[in-house]
């Protein structure tokens, strides 16, 4: 006897498709950061309001992260590295994502402004809009700059963890934005030199579609010898302090090595080796951020200048 009744083979949704939607390495980034500009902002917090406010932060960021995957499933589900996300896998249905996204970015504002201050929400509602609208609907399918401009969203969160404290914003502020701001190029871009062919297929025009690989190199040790004095101004501030100064020379030293070196390369040399050199300096610049932001927590701890 044939069975009329078809089994449905989608795939059902678990808590961790939820989680995952809300790109947790990312959050942790803005988690860690948004945390150290809280910290060593000079004006004393509670630290129940503290914890709220990085976990806010962090829910926020989570929204982010929802409204991203759900806009740009047909991407995701055409890229090697990202079709096995909740959306394009068929766990998550798009509709869902949007509803988390939605609901998250109004709550993590509401009670962020509640638990801190109005000027922390509102420069949280403006990054939430920014990488989901400005970054994610516009500049991500528009141009080979969206990196460089949409990079400002991640490079947000250690500015609204100050201005939780402060209520405002400053130098130092505005410092470790640029110290972000200037390192997501080379970051993203090393990574595009050796996952060109997935931004090619996905139709994303990304530096190394538009320009090819040699201009994407140019651009990768251009920007290293930007940072770099950005990240030297930040140790002159009130948050830095030897510690802080000896670990930016040094990771910025590296960094520019490896840029040079990235530079430098023949293509027939990076195939050859499975592009060894760009994903080193890939991993570096993981390495260079965290370096940074935690050379400004234990400064904070020891004194500075």
């Amino acid at each position: 006897m044939t069975d009329t009744h078809a089994y449905d083979r989608t795939p059902e949704a678990e808590f961790g498709d939820y989680v995952a939607l809300l790109k947790p390495r990312v959050m942790s980034l803005v988690v860690f950061t948004a945390f150290v500009g809280l910290w060593v902002a000079p004006v004393d917090i509670h630290p129940f309001v503290a914890f709220c406010s990085v976990l806010f932060i962090a829910l926020g960021g989570g929204a982010s992260g929802a409204l991203n995957m759900w806009y740009d499933a047909d991407i995701d589900a055409v890229m090697k590295r990202t079709q096995s996300r909740p959306i394009p896998s068929g766990r998550v249905q798009g509709g869902e994502a949007l509803g988390v996204g939605l609901v998250l970015a109004g709550f993590a504002v509401m009670m962020l402004g509640l638990a801190a201050n109005w000027f922390a929400a509102g420069f949280l509602a403006f990054t939430i809009f920014f990488y989901a609208v400005i970054y994610t609907m516009w500049l991500k399918r528009w141009t080979p700059q969206n990196i460089v401009i949409g990079g400002a969203a991640g490079a947000f969160p250690p500015m609204i963890g100050w201005a939780c404290a402060t209520g405002g914003i400053s130098v130092e502020s505005l410092l470790m934005f640029a110290l972000i701001f200037f390192w997501t190029p080379p970051h993203f871009w090393a990574l595009a030199l050796f996952m060109k062919e997935d931004y090619h297929k996905a139709g994303v025009p990304m530096l190394t579609v538009t320009h090819g690989r040699k201009i994407t190199r140019r651009h990768i040790f251009g920007y290293t010898l930007v940072l770099a004095p950005f990240a030297i101004w930040l140790g002159l501030t009130s948050v830095g302090g030897p510690i802080y100064m000896a670990v930016a020379v040094i990771a910025n030293l590296l960094f520019i090595i490896g840029g040079w070196r990235v530079l430098r390369r023949s293509e027939d040399a990076a195939i050859a080796d499975n592009y060894a050199t760009e994903r080193g300096v890939f991993k570096l610049s993981l390495y260079y951020l965290f370096a940074h932001f935690l050379a400004l927590l234990i400064q904070s701890w020891v004194g500075g200048w």
